[in-house]
């Protein structure tokens, strides 16, 4: 490091949750002003793997103080790097330099890892370009994402639509899980998306999206009220989903959004962003925000056209072994 100071790198399961909390909580006030997402849910389940010393990834200790950490999750053949954050103790431009220490440790052992074939990477937190070198020295291919937020003041309630006599319009229930996942596999088949996120592929991989999703808190806390589907009525299968998430008080996020292929170009996207914003509205929220991939370009524009805009891109990164070159 420029500064001079000693640091440490060391395998995180050494560490248990108290002498993270400040790392933690430094990073939360991030994630607040940034994002305003609420951090302290992520948090927790955290510091739940640090105290069973099962979490993968490495830590930086200076002067004895724990500064820095990233962290990644195995899945099957499958590594997923889910987080990296050092303090601002030494300014800016010293975390960055710390933060790329810490990705070269953890991008180096998956990629020296024998059961490990994919790693993928999407850093909300971090504005875009911010470690692109640092993946792209590792082989990565790299995917620009935008992170767009709609304000609901003035928004004017809910919608009254017009659904043909084929299909039903209703609220998520929880028996909709394998429906939903054989739509996403549908939904996101030869799909940019489906490159930066493998899961989107097979039914299985969907299901295990959504269950992270709906059940475990993987993206704040899921709100039905703000979910909904719509049913071919004769097969019981999807033709559309909007699910929401709760990520603080006052903001809204739509995890997944999709329609199938044989019944797009019909307004139900449009449709079902409307109805969940309305249901946030009821529920005190202030705002809405989702993410989506900047190829996406007709998502983006159906997104600016609902009054989301832009206010942070970030990198989604990918590497497959023997394929990055």
């Amino acid at each position: 490091m420029e500064s001079g100071v000693s640091i440490e790198i060391l395998d995180l399961r050494h560490f248990s949750a108290p002498v993270m909390r400040a790392v933690l909580e430094a990073e939360g006030e991030l994630w607040r002003q940034r994002l305003h997402w609420d951090y302290r849910v992520s948090a927790r389940l955290l510091m739940q793997y640090l105290d069973s010393h099962m979490l993968p990834g490495f830590a930086a200790l200076e002067a004895g103080q724990i500064t820095g950490y990233v962290f990644c999750v195995y899945e099957e053949s499958k590594a997923v790097v889910g987080d990296v954050f050092a303090l601002r103790n030494h300014g800016p431009v010293q975390a960055r330099q710390l933060e790329e220490t810490l990705l070269r440790h953890v991008l180096e052992l998956l990629q020296n890892s024998p059961h490990v074939d994919r790693v993928e990477s999407q850093l909300l937190l971090h504005p875009a370009g911010a470690h692109g070198q640092v993946f792209r020295e590792a082989g990565f291919d790299l995917y620009r994402r935008l992170f767009m937020v709609r304000k609901l003041e003035g928004f004017w309630g809910t919608p009254v639509p017009a659904v043909p006599a084929g299909l039903e319009l209703r609220p998520w229930r929880d028996d909709d899980l394998p429906a939903a996942a054989r739509l996403i596999t549908e939904a996101y088949r030869d799909h940019p998306d489906s490159i930066i996120n493998d899961q989107y592929r097979t039914i299985y991989g969907s299901l295990r999206f959504l269950n992270n999703i709906v059940r475990h808190s993987g993206c704040g806390d899921f709100v039905a009220q703000a979910s909904s589907v719509m049913v071919v009525r004769q097969t019981g299968e999807l033709a559309a989903l909007v699910l929401g998430s709760r990520v603080s008080p006052e903001s809204g996020h739509v995890t997944q959004v999709c329609v199938h292929p044989a019944h797009r170009r019909h307004g139900w996207a449009r449709l079902l962003l409307s109805l969940s914003a309305s249901s946030f509205l009821r529920l005190g929220v202030k705002e809405v925000s989702l993410t989506v991939t900047e190829a996406n370009s007709h998502a983006i524009d159906l997104y600016r056209s609902e009054g989301y805009d832009c206010t942070h891109i970030f990198d989604a990164a990918v590497w497959e072994r023997g394929y990055n070159v």
